[in-house]
Formats: C-alpha cells, sequence, structure tokens
C-alpha cells in the first residue's frame, strides 16, 4: 500500500525551477534514498513532505488523504535535520521529550517514553546527562530518539550522517536501518553519498535538476541504470560510444562482440569497471595500454587507454600481479554486462 503519493509536484522560486514535476509512490514500511548532486531538489522535496515549503503545483498524499495544507506540526512525522537541531540547554532526556511535552503528555509519560527511546537507540540511563557531554554518534542518536518520540506514521532525515567520520558513518548506517526495519516505519533519507543509499534503503530516488532519473532497488539502479546521468553517478561506470558493426559494437580500441547493434548506428553503452576482464596477452577484442594503477586492498584500479577511450576497470591483486603502467593488454567487455542507452539517453 502507498503510504506516500506525490503527485506532479512541483517547486518554483522565481524563474528557478527546483523540483520539476515529480511523482512518486512509496509504500508503508519501506526506507527510500533521495540521492542526487548538490542543487538537484531533493531537500526541497523533502522539505515540501515535511510541511516546511509549499508547492508550487502538484500533491502529496499521506495514507491516501491530502496534507498540502496540513501545517508541518499536524502532519505527524518525524524530522532529523542536517545539523541535528537539538537544544544546548536542555538535558538529553528533555530534548527527547520536547515534542511529547508540546502535545500535553504528562511527565510521568514523558519520563516512560523518554527511557524507551533511549534504550531503542543504545543510550540507556543518560537522560540527564548535558547534550555537550555527547559525542557526534551519540547526538545523532539522541536526535533520532527525538524525532521517533511521537511515533510518526513518516521519518524523515536530511543527510543526518554526513557530519560523522567515514568509520562511524557506516556503523550508524547499520544502527539506522536496523532500526527502521524493526519499527516498521516509512523512512524517506537525503543523501548525495551513493554508498549510503545502496547500503541502506530498500528504493533509491536518483535526482537531476529537480527530476527523477529514476527510481528503482539499488542493486537494479546499479546495473540497469536507467540513464547515462543515473550509470555515471552511482558507482564507477564506463561511458562509451559505439557503433553497430558485423563485429559486434565497435569503437576506437576495438569490438564487444555479441552486443548487436543496428549497423552503423550510434549510441552510448555503460559497464562496470568489475565486468570488465583484463588478460596480459594483446589476442582479445579490445587492444588497451594501462597509464595507471591503483592498489586499493581487496582490488586494483587500472587505468587504460583503449583506443579514443578511457577505461577503467577493477581486478583481484594477486591475478594481476604482472602488470604494470605502460603494459599493453586485452579486454574483454561482456555484452550481457553492457547496458546499451538509446538517442534519448534511456536504456
Amino acid at each position: 500500500m502507498s503510504g506516500l503519493q506525490l503527485i506532479d509536484i512541483t517547486k518554483r522560486y522565481g524563474a528557478v525551477t527546483a523540483v520539476d514535476g515529480i511523482s512518486l509512490d512509496v509504500n508503508d514500511g519501506t526506507f527510500v534514498c533521495l540521492l542526487g548532486p548538490s542543487g538537484c531538489g531533493k531537500t526541497t522535496l523533502l522539505r515540501m513532505i515535511a510541511g516546511l515549503e509549499d508547492p508550487t503545483a502538484g500533491e502529496i498524499r499521506l495514507q491516501g488523504d491530502r496534507i498540502n495544507e496540513t501545517p508541518a506540526h499536524k502532519r505527524n512525522l518525524g524530522m532529523v535535520f542536517q545539523s541535528l537541531a537539538l537544544f544546548p540547554h536542555l538535558s538529553i532526556g528533555e530534548n527527547i521529550s520536547y515534542p511529547l511535552k508540546i502535545r500535553g503528555a504528562s511527565r510521568a509519560d514523558c519520563e516512560v517514553r523518554v527511557r524507551e527511546l533511549l534504550d531503542m537507540v543504545q543510550l540507556p540511563g543518560v537522560e540527564n546527562r548535558a547534550i555537550t557531554q555527547l559525542s557526534g554518534g551519540q547526538r545523532q542518536r539522541v536526535a533520532i530518539a527525538r524525532a521517533l518520540a511521537v511515533s510518526p506514521q513518516l521519518f524523515l532525515l536530511d543527510e543526518p550522517l554526513s557530519a560523522l567520520d567515514a568509520k562511524l558513518r557506516e556503523a550508524m548506517q547499520v544502527e539506522l536501518r536496523q532500526l527502521q526495519q524493526h519499527l516498521g516505519i516509512t523512512t524517506i533519507v537525503v543523501t548525495h553519498d551513493q554508498r549510503e543509499a545502496m547500503s541502506m534503503s530498500d528504493q533509491i530516488v536518483v535526482m537531476s535538476n529537480g527530476k527523477v532519473e529514476q527510481m528503482a532497488t539499488p542493486i537494479e539502479a546499479y546495473k540497469r541504470p536507467a540513464s547515462p546521468f543515473v550509470a555515471d553517478f552511482l558507482g564507477q561506470a564506463n561511458l562509451i560510444r559505439v557503433q553497430g558493426s558485423e563485429a559486434g559494437a565497435a569503437f576506437s580500441g576495438g569490438n564487444i562482440p555479441g552486443l548487436d547493434l543496428p549497423a552503423g548506428g550510434q549510441t552510448l553503452i555503460s559497464i562496470r569497471p568489475e565486468d570488465i576482464v583484463v588478460t596480459a596477452d594483446e589476442g582479445g577484442p579490445v587492444k588497451a595500454d594501462i597509464v595507471f594503477i591503483r592498489e586499493m586492498g581487496s582490488t586494483i584500479e587500472i587505468h587504460l587507454d583503449a583506443g579514443n577511450e578511457r577505461i577503467i576497470a577493477l581486478a583481484p591483486p594477486k591475478s594481476h600481479c604482472d602488470l604494470r603502467i605502460g603494459t599493453s593488454v586485452s579486454l574483454t567487455l561482456p555484452p550481457e554486462a553492457c547496458v546499451v542507452f538509446g538517442a534519448d539517453g534511456a536504456s
């Protein structure tokens, strides 16, 4: 069942269109990431869902009810801001219970709920401590607990982990995902971090210039991107201009046998670095010269010149320990790993 529906949502600021006719259905209990570069409209879209911005056009529905005119404090949602927006003059317990007090909850009920939430976010017994005594990750947990205090129908987070260091951010990604699965609450997160979106979400919504490029499961968007933008934005992708020929798809570095295209027709393909096979002999369908090698622990990243194309491949280090910069190699680009885009950029 669709818990949240966005129908042709548009937001304009004067002559600037920040969000351009977006329609989405978010099912109950799913974890959705709005993903895209800075300025693509993802935070503006989240703020319209939260009631902090009014759409210029379109309709927002929650559980089937139109909420365009419903003020933010009556939408029954919880939100964690990028800045966290915790009150430094209040204790941890007072921060968490603040939305409950606004709604008229008794002191006893607030105390019980605060203890429940602190246990849930793995911070038991700290309700009387000051916010300033907490680490970044602990403050993040307090902000999450406060947002969940009123048992919201919808949980919204605006780049909630961006201020944390890399290791703590990854740990919090796991904790946040596990918490969402435990509660079964519909959750929408804004992020520009592809790894974060891929690891946490049931669905990702890739945005560019105020529009949705693709809404799909993380693996579907990665393996079968709907546009060159999605292919390039999600991880690494080799985008190669090819032309149909009798030998397959041809480009300046060689051929991709088995990739059927109309003879003479030109198009763009995408292939992920890990799908390219590098061999030391020069008898393969694509000839290339190694121009750079980067050791990355579990893999090595190989940068190659293949005709006029710069191609990146990933390979296990043990299998290619003899490769050096300046070495000539062969590449195989499996046709089943190639995504072919049409003239309009769609796959």
